[in-house]
């Protein structure tokens, strides 16, 4: 089956948001680039890795909207993956730069989801789409309501 086209378009000079041409999504946009220990045998990307990419991606996003994930620790919250999904169209091999779009998906009461795309940075293949979703801790371990702050980004974050 042959993925949807994803053509994302920069918002600004920088380039850190691209808004999706065929869906009209926003995304927030990182460089990466593959490291030899991320391979396997076969010479690709060891699947496993990839999830090392998202969190790569969530964490820039939360940075880069002045929310990053050690202050969300540091107000007594974590956000651990409960759920995970990937699907595959092209690998990536050691040196390939990537670019990885990160959005903020679904929200609720106490879990919320966060989509990916991950691009081949030069010749603009798609290498996967993704997502993870998270549950509300306290660093206790009891689940609990979102921050008010994570609820922002998702209120601002460009629909």
């Amino acid at each position: 089956m042959r993925p949807k086209p994803f053509k994302p378009e920069s918002l600004n000079g920088d380039g850190l948001y691209v808004r999706d041409g065929q869906t009209g999504l926003y995304w927030h946009r990182c460089r990466n680039r593959v490291l030899y220990a991320d391979t396997d045998l076969s010479a690709v990307v060891y699947h496993a890795n990839y999830l090392r990419y998202f969190e790569f991606g969530r964490a820039s996003l939360m940075r880069d909207t002045a929310y990053p994930y050690k202050e969300i620790e540091s107000s007594g919250y974590v956000y651990p993956i409960i759920d995970m999904g990937i699907q595959f169209y092209e690998p990536l091999r050691y040196d390939d730069p990537m670019l990885i779009h990160t959005r903020p998906a679904e929200l609720g009461r106490v879990k919320l989801r966060f989509d990916y795309v991950i691009t081949h940075a030069e010749t603009e293949a798609l290498i996967c789409r993704g997502f993870t979703q998270h549950c509300a801790l306290k660093t206790s371990g009891k689940p609990t309501a979102i921050d008010p702050k994570t609820i922002q980004l998702w209120k601002t974050f460009p629909a």
